[in-house]
């Protein structure tokens, strides 16, 4: 029987979008004895530049709901609306949500760049479920972070229930595809797209690393509240 109550050794607050549902059980599958999940939802509607920016639009109030708990870090679980206006944006709006609840607050696009920087990545293929113009985006953040972009292969879907309703051996052969020979590692970005159970799988077939939004997400969460419990079976970021 486990004696610890919950959230005994941490809280993560996670803001996600409404219409989403893989994120909170894998974080859940990954959570070490423990940690909790506290999750609030914020609207989306289409996955593009101006449906993230409305998404936006939500994130203080959501912020200050968790804050509530109180939780010991907040996570922005959503990738594209944590990127889509740029580093400067991101690193405002987390500085912000510090000084109004002030608790710890990252997003899953920091989180990604913080895993591919503990892994020394600078060259990757990504896979996206997004359309053109969030894709275009996501190249812009990772070059502003100094991570080069061999290739990138979009699904172009333009909804969370398109994207969190993609069936798992579906990524799994599409994040194959979008590989490239010369990358050092495979980012899929994203927290609907169902990842955590092909990691280590991709990681076999592709001889390299595989870091995907929510494994970085978890992983950034636990570092930031000095949680280092070893966590198994998804992938070597853990192993780092």
């Amino acid at each position: 029987m486990n004696d610890l109550n919950y959230g005994e050794k941490g809280k993560i607050g996670l803001i996600y979008p409404s219409a989403g549902w893989v994120m909170e059980p894998e974080l859940n599958e990954m959570a070490p004895e423990g940690i909790s999940i506290q999750a609030t939802r914020v609207p989306l509607g289409n996955t593009d530049v101006e449906g993230l920016n409305k998404l936006l639009l939500s994130i203080q109030d959501a912020a200050v709901l968790l804050s509530h708990i109180p939780t010991d870090i907040i996570l922005l679980g959503c990738t594209s609306a944590s990127f889509i206006n740029g580093l400067a944006y991101e690193k405002q709006m987390i500085d912000e949500m510090e000084r109004l609840t002030n608790i710890k607050f990252t997003t899953t696009s920091t989180s990604v760049i913080k895993a591919l920087k503990e892994m020394n990545i600078k060259k990757v293929a990504v896979a996206t479920p997004y359309i053109d113009e969030v894709n275009i985006k996501a190249e812009l953040y990772l070059k502003e972070n100094n991570i080069d972009v061999c290739g990138m292969k979009g699904m172009g879907l333009i909804t969370d229930q398109q994207i969190d309703g993609v069936k798992l051996e579906d990524v799994y052969r599409f994040c194959l595809d979008a590989d490239c020979e010369d990358a050092e590692a495979l980012l899929i970005l994203c927290t609907g797209l169902r990842t955590i159970p092909i990691i280590e799988r991709l990681e076999r077939d592709l001889n390299k690393p595989v870091i995907t939004a929510i494994q970085a997400s978890m992983w950034n969460a636990l570092r930031c509240i000095n949680m280092k419990d070893c966590v198994k079976g998804f992938g070597s970021l853990f192993e780092k």
